[in-house]
C-alpha cells in the first residue's frame, strides 16, 4: 500500500510515543498519531484532551475537543484549568502536540500574529511547551511556517538561542518537528535535520526553509508507514476520511 504524506505524519509522529507516556493532544493528526500509537507499541500510554478529558478511550472519528467520542471511557471530565493546571503545569505529562502558523530555527511557536493578521492565538500551547518534557509539531514544509524569527512567540522553544531557556526559567524541553518532508530535532540548539521522508531530499528541505538549514551528516530516511498501520488509520481510526480526504480523490 502507497502512503499519503499526512497519514506518514501521522504514522511518524505515533512513533515518538513511548509506552506509558502521558500525552496531551487536540484532534486531528496529533489525535490519530495518539490513538494509532496506543493501538501498535504502546497500549498504556494515556490522552489528556486539552478542554479537560483524562484518559479516554477515544471512538473514532473526534472533529473537536469538545466531540463527544473523544469523551468516551474517560477517568475524567474535567476542565481546561485541570488540563493545563492539574497536570501539565505540575509536570505530570511527558508529552505534548502542538502546531503552529511559524516555527523558528530555535523551535519557537506563533499562533497569534502574523504579517499584521491576528491568529487564533495559543490555548494550552505556551503551557505545553514550557512544560512537558517533549513536544512535537506536526506540520506540512512551507517556507512561509519556517522563519528566522517568528513574528511573535506564542510558546517558547529555546528562545533566541541555547541556554536561553534555562535563563528563562523553563525546564529542559525536547523537540520534534515532523514534516512532509523530514524530521528537525533539537535540545537547546537549533532545529537540525536528522531525517528525510521517503524521497524526499536535502536540497528540498532548504528551499522551502526560511533559515540555514543543519543537518546531521547522513540523515536517516523515516521509514514508510507499514501495512498494519495503515490498515488502522485507513479503516479504523479514520475510515470516513474526515482527517484523509486526498484518499477520496
Amino acid at each position: 500500500m502507497i502512503a499519503f504524506p499526512r497519514e506518514i505524519l501521522a504514522v511518524e509522529g505515533a512513533r515518538q510515543i513511548p509506552d506509558g507516556d502521558v500525552v496531551i493532544v487536540g484532534t486531528g493528526l496529533p489525535l490519530l498519531a495518539a490513538t494509532l500509537a496506543q493501538r501498535t507499541h504502546a497500549p498504556n500510554a494515556k490522552l489528556v484532551i486539552e478542554s479537560g478529558v483524562v484518559f479516554p478511550k477515544v471512538v473514532p472519528t473526534p472533529v473537536s475537543v469538545v466531540d463527544p467520542r473523544l469523551m468516551h471511557g474517560a477517568s475524567r471530565h474535567g476542565s481546561l484549568f485541570e488540563a493545563l493546571g492539574g497536570l501539565v503545569q505540575r509536570g505530570l505529562v511527558q508529552t505534548g502536540f502542538l502546531g503552529g502558523a511559524q516555527i523558528d530555527r530555535y523551535a519557537n511557536i506563533n499562533s497569534t500574529w502574523v504579517a499584521g493578521k491576528r491568529l487564533p492565538g495559543s490555548g494550552g500551547a505556551n503551557d505545553i511547551a514550557s512544560h512537558c518534557r517533549k513536544v512535537v509539531i506536526l506540520t506540512d514544509h512551507e517556507r512561509r511556517r519556517f522563519p528566522e524569527r517568528c513574528d511573535h512567540v506564542t510558546s517558547p522553544g529555546f528562545l533566541s538561542g541555547p541556554g536561553e531557556r534555562e535563563k528563562a526559567g523553563l525546564p529542559p524541553l525536547d523537540v520534534k518537528v515532523i514534516t512532509d518532508l523530514c524530521v528537525m530535532e533539537a535540545a537547546d540548539s537549533a532545529l537540525t535535520v536528522t531525517a528525510l521522508m521517503p524521497s524526499a531530499t536535502l536540497d528540498a528541505v532548504r528551499a522551502e526553509t526560511g533559515f540555514e538549514v543543519d543537518s546531521v551528516p547522513s540523515p536517516a530516511s523515516v521509514q514508510p508507514p507499514s501495512p498494519e498501520e495503515l490498515r488502522l488509520l485507513r479503516e479504523v481510526l479514520d475510515p470516513n476520511c474526515v482527517y484523509f480526504p486526498e484518499r477520496n480523490r
